[in-house]
């Protein structure tokens, strides 16, 4: 090994991938262990650091050319040992000058006081803070103020964040290219304007509410005239995911749809208020949009609902079929409402967006419409790679016997049908045809059933769904 050529010895440790595996290859010889420490630039620690400070640095010393740190608890019992603090993280900010990415996930002892350490960390780009209670506005604001090239901010389950002077801040830094909030009570949709220049790079949003506080946030009626008088450029945006957030006419994240002509990729996920006109608007502004996928409350108790009962028909399907020419990836769902049959897609919508589009992935949940007369249809499906079929009751072994004769279908996913059996599937046994099958949940579905019908099979079973 020490007549190795470096060039060589470099290229072994990176086509190794796992670290368990570069932990077992760094202990083979000193040489390896040398260029092991110098060729780490990422660790991912948590309940095994005891202790945890003193721990941390003694990893930063070793591997000093480290970028990106993440720091997890999940799982952790006192009987663990102490968690890292704010003096670890202040150990953190010192011993790791070229720290450019961390997460810190499940961090319960970290404060405000431990998260300003990072102000100093001036290459900082990327913060990621899952469940970290006892961090507030405050402490981010800290963040946002001292590292003034950070683009990519993720908040998951902050729930003491309720100031919201770090937005504003971000906003004009115009910096922020990817921002991700999820449940994270106390910021509603209306805070974003607060973003202000920063909509114009932003590349990628995904705001989701927690269900259960969808109404709890107080809409600040200066915040609602802001959105319907300020122009929300958003032309750098290229994914937007909104889940459980409410879209209502010149209020919060209703004026970026329909301004996005960039986009890419949007999941709209139990978004109360959608409208056609709303998936028009983005269709005619998009015309580079490659995935969608929508997910369709279909809870008519709904008090909004009740008063106005807004659904997305074919309408939009139609102009996603007219102006998205480079449309792949499609996925139609319907939650598990009381009224489920609601849908209010129609067979000839879906195949309109089939016919006109190149197609790659389709996916329905619980889409009622589509029968064995639509999976005749996907015979002609020319870019069709991927068919999902979730709670789709009204397909049967007839219309699941013609997948072996789709022209590039090579992964199939089948999840909680009722109308097919075994006799479905015998076409594709030893046809060699599809790459993966994945069977879950369907009752008249057995593993003896699956076995053959593709290169590789999973299977499932679990009929508790039906109870």
């Amino acid at each position: 090994m020490d007549n190795l050529p470096e060039q060589v010895a470099w290229d072994i440790l990176g086509r190794i991938k796992r670290t368990v595996d570069k932990n077992s290859v760094s202990l083979t010889c000193k040489r390896l262990h040398e260029l092991d420490n110098e060729q780490r630039k990422c660790i991912r620690v948590g309940c095994g650091l005891n202790p945890a400070n003193e721990a941390l640095v003694s990893l930063c010393n070793r591997f000093q050319n480290l970028e990106k740190v993440e720091i997890s608890y999940s799982g952790w019992m006192s009987k663990l040992g102490k968690q890292l603090d704010d003096r670890g993280l202040y150990n953190l900010s010192v011993s790791c000058p070229l720290l450019t990415d961390l997460t810190l996930s499940y961090c319960t002892f970290i404060t405000d006081a431990g998260l300003s350490h990072l102000a100093s960390c001036s290459h900082l780009s990327a913060l990621k803070l899952i469940f970290t209670p006892r961090i507030s506005g405050f402490g981010i604001l800290s963040v946002v103020v001292g590292c003034k090239n950070l683009n990519l901010l993720h908040l998951n389950r902050c729930l003491n964040i309720t100031s919201m002077e770090w937005l504003e801040y971000l906003g004009k830094l115009e910096t922020l290219e990817d921002l991700c909030i999820k449940n994270c009570r106390a910021i509603g949709e209306g805070d974003l304007i607060k973003l202000g220049p920063s909509w114009q790079k932003l590349k990628r949003l995904q705001f989701e509410v927690d269900a259960n506080y969808r109404y709890m946030k107080v809409y600040d009626r200066l915040a609602v005239d802001q959105w319907q008088t300020q122009w929300i450029p958003c032309d750098s945006m290229i994914e937007l995911k909104l889940v459980n957030g409410i879209i209502s006419p010149g209020r919060g994240l209703a004026c970026v749809l329909g301004k996005c002509s960039n986009l890419e990729k949007i999941h709209l996920d139990m978004c109360v208020g959608v409208k056609d006109s709303d998936i028009t608007g983005l269709a005619q502004n998009s015309s580079n949009l490659r995935s969608i996928s929508l997910r369709v409350p279909s809870d008519f108790s709904l008090p909004l609902l009740m008063n106005n009962p807004i659904r997305l028909t074919d309408e939009c399907l139609e102009a996603l079929a007219r102006n998205c020419s480079h449309l792949e990836s499609v996925r139609l769902s319907f939650s598990d409402g009381e009224f489920p049959s609601f849908s209010s897609f129609t067979l000839h919508g879906i195949l309109t967006l089939v016919q006109n589009c190149p197609i790659r992935e389709l996916a329905l949940d619980h889409v009622y419409s589509f029968n064995d007369v639509g999976m005749e249809a996907l015979c002609s499906a020319e870019y069709l790679q991927m068919l999902e079929l979730s709670r789709c009751q009204e397909i049967t072994d007839e219309g699941l016997q013609l997948v072996a004769q789709f022209p590039k279908l090579c992964v199939l996913k089948l999840s909680k049908c009722l109308g097919v059996t075994n006799d479905g599937l015998k076409p594709l046994v030893g046809s060699h045809k599809l790459k993966l099958l994945a069977v879950d949940d369907c009752p008249q579905i057995s593993e003896r059933g699956v076995h053959g019908a593709a290169d590789s099979v999973t299977f499932k079973q679990d009929l508790s769904w039906m109870y």
